[in-house]
């Protein structure tokens, strides 16, 4: 197994181990190695010191309490940071996130006393301190440390605290979201002990911040399994601390005679996600929020029957208050609330070209194939079999025809900016990239009337505004 350690961190263990200190590769790295899984972020833990280990690596960081040294290295041509931990022992958890003091432990198995599920209680040690392959010996001359039988659990598919499933809740809340998080990614069930702990300790979610929070739905959305995700969220009774606004869906009903939809809003988002064929977190985030502001706007028409009248519109509002909630960027807040705000686009097989180009400009050439995405969702969520109706499936093929290059943009007008400024006598700034806007517009519905003759024209009388 030691042949899946690359060289790089091999390197940076046996600094470790050539300065006479204990040195393992732990946590999550170990647990995919025995799965057979790509492992993404390499994890050592030792018995020196952080001060020590940055005398080994003058080039870390060490900016903490808790005994973590970063590390930045080249892996595949790309920068990774390998943190390594001194063995810690924790004492008490008195806001639920923190333990109110660290001490340094003097064994590994203090170390591993003091980690949430017993697939990440490991610890893997080479060959007598060293990789195999320094001694020339065997490649799989490795042993695993492994005092709450993490193996037997990752043989049965099985999640369980390390010791005290209550205990360990307590001690950092955001241990329930992990529990879901490595159930999903992984396909594991949650032992009985544990999930029942979850669902005693639901609340203590409540003391995390936004950004853990957010971290661990995330890498939710992203996994394979968003949707199985997000319904274990529920069901631990984790969703409510999370995103409370997508309960207010139970139960309301979308049917109408003549429509697919047939299962209430809370359902039908969920199905959307599992149905979008984005891998974008955030977009499947947006596609999961899409119909969140129907059980708001719920009302009846004359006949009766149920309408969300201007949901899309609420829906973007709800949307970027739990966006900013859950501490998103600026730029995905954005994202997410436009996807929501123009998802209920028109697919007329009669729309323009200039309508098709508008709807372009509108929700941005970055956003286009994940709204369709979205939309797919959307109608395969909503009970259709086919994920695109010949209308959508002609739209998108308008759109692609308008992104090619020899599309009509801006650059094609009859005149420029110079000569803007040489017609008007003004000096550059942002009024000539304005008129240049306002005249393509003007002539994108009517390709004909983009000439220098009717731009100038035009030109006059937007400056007399």
């Amino acid at each position: 197994m030691t042949d899946l350690i690359p060289e790089e961190i091999k390197r940076v263990y046996m600094t470790l181990t050539d300065a006479h200190f204990e040195a393992y590769l732990v946590g999550g790295c170990v647990r995919n190695m025995l799965l057979g899984k790509t492992v993404k972020d390499w994890d050592l833990t030792t018995n020196a010191t952080p001060e020590e280990i940055l005398k080994l690596f003058p080039n870390g960081f060490y900016d903490n309490a808790f005994g973590t040294v970063g590390i930045p290295i080249d892996l595949n041509s790309e920068k990774h940071i390998v943190e390594i931990t001194t063995f810690r022992c924790e004492e008490e958890y008195s806001d639920g996130r923190h333990p109110d003091k660290v001490t340094w432990g003097k064994t590994i198995e203090e170390d591993l006393e003091r980690r949430d599920f017993t697939v990440n209680a490991m610890a893997l040690k080479l060959a007598n301190g060293l990789p195999a392959s320094r001694q020339g010996g065997p490649t799989t001359d490795y042993s695993v440390i492994d005092p709450y039988h993490g193996q037997e659990d990752l043989k049965n598919n099985i999640i369980r605290a390390v010791g005290e499933s209550d205990k360990r809740f307590k001690e950092d809340a955001l241990r329930l979201m992990r529990a879901i998080r490595l159930a999903t990614t992984l396909q594991f069930t949650i032992e009985e002990t544990t999930w029942n702990a979850i669902l005693t300790n639901a609340e203590l979610l409540k003391n995390i911040s936004g950004e853990r929070i957010r971290d661990e739905l995330l890498k939710i959305l992203a996994s394979d399994f968003p949707y199985e995700g997000i319904m274990l969220l529920r069901n631990a009774g984790l969703l409510e601390f999370i995103i409370p606004e997508l309960l207010e869906g139970i139960g309301i009903s979308q049917a109408r005679p003549g429509r697919h939809h047939t299962a209430d809003v809370f359902t039908h988002n969920l199905l959307s996600l599992k149905t979008t064929p984005a891998k974008d977190p955030i977009v499947r985030l947006a596609t999961l929020l899409h119909d969140i502001g129907k059980p708001r706007v719920e009302s009846s028409d004359e006949e009766g029957l149920v309408i969300f009248h201007n949901h899309e519109i609420i829906g973007a509002k709800i949307a970027r208050s739990i966006s900013e909630r859950l501490r998103l960027s600026k730029k995905q807040i954005d994202k997410i609330v436009l996807l929501i705000r123009w998802h209920m686009f028109t697919v007329d097989e009669h729309i323009t070209d200039a309508a098709v180009r508008r709807f372009i400009r509108r929700v941005g050439l970055d956003n286009i194939r994940d709204m369709i995405d979205l939309r797919i969702g959307d109608r395969l969520g909503g009970g259709t079999e086919t994920a695109e109706s010949w209308r959508l499936k002609l739209f998108k093929d308008r759109i692609e025809e308008q992104l090619k290059p020899a599309a009509f943009s801006i650059n094609d007008l009859a005149i420029d900016g110079n000569d803007i400024m040489q017609e008007l006598n003004i000096k550059p700034g942002r009024q000539v990239g304005e008129l240049l806007q306002k005249l393509f517009e003007a002539v994108d519905g009517d390709l004909s009337k983009n000439t220098k003759e009717h731009l100038f024209s035009l030109l006059k009388n937007l400056s007399h505004e």
